[in-house]
């Protein structure tokens, strides 16, 4: 009878027995925005197979950002019985001067030293990499002509001021002189979802106008996606960006230029003190950590405080604070609501939310470290460390 029964459990898929609206809170949970949630419902609804997307250029070392950040959300899209898929852009890392503008390089060395980052991260929250199906560009591309007519096809519905206005998602700025392959990236970006069928766009806010693209056009296209022979939208979710650990230009400063400034101050690769990296040793985390931007009682802008909200409670963690007892001695935040009350009340001072921050971060990424330490491994770092410049 138990022989019975346990066959029974194992043939049952979760899906079924998962209803849509748990589905759909995994989906978004945590997320700065979602475009837009009754779209998604439908899905959920109408028994829609949802493939998911995030992809990467091949650039620097892979960041808490790119690697923790995402690695998270893709264990909601995962256990919510999602197909998830990293796209690793190798043509878009070419045009965007990644590794010195060398296709031949990124392709060789930057693809499979990347990924080996973006495994590392999967690891490090608790996300089995086999679950994970890996795509990359120029394999999409190769004799692939649906994928250069859907480039055409996006063209066509996009005006050259808009090409423009969407640049920023190769971390140019607005209105910024590029070459023509520069324009070709947004197309081409938008085109990536549609020729794999993409109906869950994943990414940092900082994609976010190609993803409103890939809707603005998707009922145009010669070829939308349908279900059941109805044209519809695919949904764009995007997770928010780590406040890289620098100052601001000035201090104080006021709400309005903090605001203009905000894309400026992510964690960012070519800022490498800005950034904890996969990579980073215990002292190298240690040490940026101590150095962080972190004023006292302020949370208007703090980054050690939306690290803590964003690494530590939205990973439904909790964060120990060890400190003598004539400091308060130690305490556990069990939620980011605590910890804010806390520090902005003067209770909780800068220097032990940073060292519980670091010790926390050093724990979180030990599966990294372990990760890097196989000989393969320690080759492609070295290999790719000789190739890899600030952009």
């Amino acid at each position: 009878m138990l022989l019975f029964l346990a066959k029974t459990l194992k043939a049952i898929n979760p899906l079924d027995i998962m209803d849509s609206q748990t589905r759909f809170n995994l989906i978004t949970r945590n997320a700065e925005e979602v475009l837009i949630p009754e779209d998604l419902k439908w899905m959920l609804e109408s028994g829609v197979e949802l493939k998911h997307y995030i992809g990467f250029e091949i650039s620097g070392k892979a960041h808490l950002g790119s690697a923790i950040i995402s690695a998270m959300k893709i264990k909601d899209l995962l256990d919510a019985g999602v197909q998830c898929n990293i796209f690793l852009a190798d043509w878009h890392s070419w045009i965007n001067n990644k590794l010195g503008g060398d296709i031949d390089k990124i392709k060789a060395v930057g693809v499979p030293f990347f990924k080996e980052m973006l495994i590392a991260g999967m690891k490090c929250v608790g996300v089995n990499p086999e679950k994970v199906n890996f795509v990359l560009g120029s394999e999409l591309y190769h004799n692939n002509d649906n994928y250069w007519l859907d480039v055409v096809d996006v063209s066509k519905h996009l005006t050259l001021h808009r090409v423009m206005r969407s640049i920023t998602i190769a971390g140019r700025k607005e209105g910024e002189a590029v070459n023509f392959a520069t324009l070709i990236y947004p197309p081409m970006q938008v085109a990536d979802i549609f020729t794999q069928s993409i109906n869950i766009a994943h990414a940092g806010m900082d994609q976010r106008s190609a993803h409103v693209i890939a809707r603005d056009v998707a009922l145009r296209l010669r070829k939308p996606l349908t279900f059941k022979g109805k044209p519809y939208k695919p949904i764009a979710i995007h997770h928010p960006l780590l406040q890289g650990l620098m100052a601001p230009p000035k201090w104080p400063i006021s709400k309005q230029e903090l605001q203009q400034v905000m894309s400026e101050l992510k964690m960012s690769k070519s800022k490498p003190e800005s950034a904890i990296f996969i990579t980073d040793t215990v002292e190298d985390i240690k040490r940026k950590i101590k150095k962080a931007f972190c004023p006292e009682k302020d949370l208007s802008y703090n980054p050690i405080v939306q690290w803590a909200r964003l690494l530590v409670f939205n990973n439904s963690k909790v964060l120990e604070v060890n400190r003598p007892r004539k400091f308060g001695g130690n305490v556990v935040y069990e939620t980011f609501e605590q910890l804010s009350s806390d520090f902005k009340s003067g209770k909780l001072h800068p220097l032990d939310l940073k060292s519980a921050m670091a010790d926390f971060i050093i724990k979180l990424t030990e599966p990294a470290r372990k990760h890097f330490e196989k000989p393969r491994i320690k080759k492609l770092r070295q290999e790719f460390e000789k190739l890899a410049v600030t952009r």
